[in-house]
């Protein structure tokens, strides 16, 4: 009996052991199963200047030193560099009785040192007086209600995967806060301090403050980091704000109208051509106007339409042409419309001429009654009239116009003296008989480089004018591009007309490009200001000084901006597609830069 009893207290000090085994096991089976022991890391390390969490390595740097000003953004590039790290901001406001008294105890001290200085005769010292304004410009803003005061903290914490990376990183911040005048310094024994300040958890444990006023608090705005992907569209450059893409389609906006200025040499043609090569590829036609014969190596390229026109060339474009259009409502209007036009073109002709080196004098209310009545005549002898039945008959040309005048009375016969050299004389030809030109295809380039200096604001107007009714004939997904617009914006009616085509080429889903190197000449008109108005968008390359400013007042630039504009490498500018814009660097492959480089030494360039 002892012995069976022995073996049984054996038996109960196993099961109470097992027991115990199973209680722990289920203990630490429901102590990992916890969220926080899911979240946490494995293990943390405290060091004087760095920490580590896990695998990864942290440091944190505290901003102490501001320059006397900060320009709008100034955060924009840290927010947007690729590398990994957490930024903290802490604004605290301060009571404004407490900021005035203590404004005016140290407007008091700085006047004091100032009359001592004086007192013994030392030169003055400048930072001493600027610190005085600054005080006093602040009292001032803050008596009224339009300043409120703050202390303002900023830190941030550096992530890598070793020490040396971290080392990497954290010469990368600090070099790229100097260059702002912003000076940093790592929170030496209190980094453990510095990580749970940059916690999302919202307690400052570093305390390390700045004072700052409204002004100054809001230029340190984060949002700041402009995005322009969309879905669909077509690779302009990289965003160099934070090294995104920016692909866009600009008949998403509320019109497909584009600027271009820039100085020569900066990169506009290029820009421009690179957009009508990858354009093409997603069904876009491309319509150009080349003054300089810049175009041709990729029109060729291409298999496009190349189309020369000077005095010597078998290339005729009649402006007399009616547009073969389908819409009822504007086939009423056609006949009207081109008389318009018309009208305009003549003024051109006839009065934006020169004369000995001199403008030939405009045409008098007289001369545009009769020459309005001369077009009516000329297009009703040919079997034109309004009803848009008669709109398929063979238009008349400029010999039929000088015909016309030359047996109507009043001031007709002197406008078809004025007149004759478009038809028998020095430019008879070109733009006085039937048009032979066909731009059905999906590039076409008019090269008007060859044509004389006073004749070619005339050929933009009548090619623009034939372009113009080959758009409104058949609705299709164009770009129309012209190059050296200021040509056309020397004279009223061909500014007027280029404005009429941005204003109305919306509803024939056109796209206008308007490319100019003369800046200042292109917006000291009221119609130039009125095309970048009617253009969703925008693209500013490297300007001269001169032209900096006038751009910096139309597109409200920051200084940082205008700055910028004045210094960008070639291919570098600001691109503003709606209210959005960016710093881009237009690129391209070498396939695509071999078609449209204009280096003379045909090698790539670095865009």
């Amino acid at each position: 009996m002892p012995k069976k009893n022995k073996k049984t207290a054996a038996q109960i000090a196993a099961q109470s052991q097992l027991s115990e085994d199973q209680q722990i096991q289920q203990a630490f089976e429901q102590g990992i199963t916890t969220l926080r022991d899911l979240i946490s890391p494995s293990s943390i390390e405290i060091n004087s200047d760095y920490f580590r969490l896990g695998t990864k390595y942290g440091r944190t740097l505290y901003i102490y030193g501001y320059p006397r000003s900060l320009y709008t953004g100034w955060l924009s590039p840290l927010i947007n560099i690729d590398e990994v790290l957490d930024i903290s901001m802490y604004i605290y406001p301060v009571d404004t009785g407490v900021v005035m008294k203590n404004l005016r105890k140290k407007v008091t001290q700085l006047e004091a040192s100032m009359n001592v200085n004086a007192e013994k005769g030392r030169v003055r010292d400048p930072e001493l007086e600027a610190a005085i304004n600054d005080a006093e410009e602040l009292r001032d803003q803050l008596q009224v209600g339009a300043e409120r005061f703050f202390r303002f903290g900023l830190y941030v914490t550096l992530w890598a995967d070793s020490l040396d990376e971290l080392r990497f990183v954290q010469q990368k911040i600090e070099t790229m806060f100097g260059q702002q005048m912003v000076f940093s310094k790592v929170a030496s024994s209190q980094q453990e301090q510095g990580m749970q300040s940059c916690m999302p958890q919202c307690t400052d444990q570093l305390q390390i403050r700045r004072n700052m006023n409204t002004g100054a608090i809001s230029t340190s705005f984060p949002f700041t980091s402009a995005d322009l992907t969309q879905e669909k569209g077509i690779l302009y450059g990289i965003n160099m704000h934070n090294n995104g893409l920016v692909i866009f389609d600009r008949f998403s906006l509320e019109n497909a109208n584009m600027v271009v200025f820039a100085k020569s040499g900066a990169g506009k043609s290029f820009t421009v051509k690179l957009e009508a090569l990858r354009s093409m590829m997603i069904g876009s036609e491309i319509i150009i106007i080349d003054p300089e014969n810049e175009y041709q190596k990729l029109c060729d390229a291409v298999g496009g339409s190349y189309i020369r026109l000077s005095l010597n060339s078998d290339v005729r474009v009649n402006p007399f042409d009616l547009p073969k259009v389908v819409d009822s409502e504007d086939a009423n209007d056609a006949l009207r419309a081109n008389l318009v036009t018309l009208h305009g073109l003549f003024r051109l002709m006839l009065g934006g001429a020169t004369v000995n080196g001199q403008p030939a004098a405009p045409l008098t209310p007289n001369e545009e009654a009769d020459l309005d009545q001369a077009l009516i005549d000329t297009y009703a002898r040919a079997g034109i009239t309004s009803d848009p039945l008669t709109h398929q008959s063979t238009p008349p040309t400029i010999i039929n116009l000088y015909d016309t005048l030359l047996h109507m009375e009043g001031t007709g016969p002197q406008l078809a003296q004025r007149l004759r050299k478009y038809t028998t004389g020095t430019f008879a030809g070109i733009f006085s008989q039937q048009s032979n030109v066909d731009i059905n295809n999906q590039m076409v380039v008019f090269n008007i480089r060859d044509l004389e200096d006073e004749l070619r604001p005339v050929a933009m107007y009548i090619v623009l004018s034939h372009i113009w009714n080959v758009v409104r004939a058949e609705q299709k997904r164009r770009l129309l591009i012209v190059d050296e617009a200021w040509q056309l914006m020397q004279f009223e009616d061909s500014a007027n007309f280029l404005f009429s085509l941005a204003k109305r080429a919306r509803k024939y889903y056109l796209g206008l490009t308007t490319i100019t190197q003369d800046v200042e000449d292109f917006m000291s008109t009221k119609m130039g200001r009125a095309i970048v108005a009617n253009s969703s968008m925008q693209l500013l390359l490297k300007q001269s000084a001169s032209a900096v400013d006038v751009l910096s007042d139309v597109f409200k630039l920051t200084d940082e901006e205008k700055k910028r504009l004045a210094n960008f490498p070639v291919g570098q500018g600001l691109f503003f597609a709606g209210s959005n814009h960016v710093h881009i660097q237009i690129i391209a492959s070498e396939t695509e830069e071999s078609l449209i480089t204009t280096n003379p030494n045909q090698q790539p360039a670095q865009r």
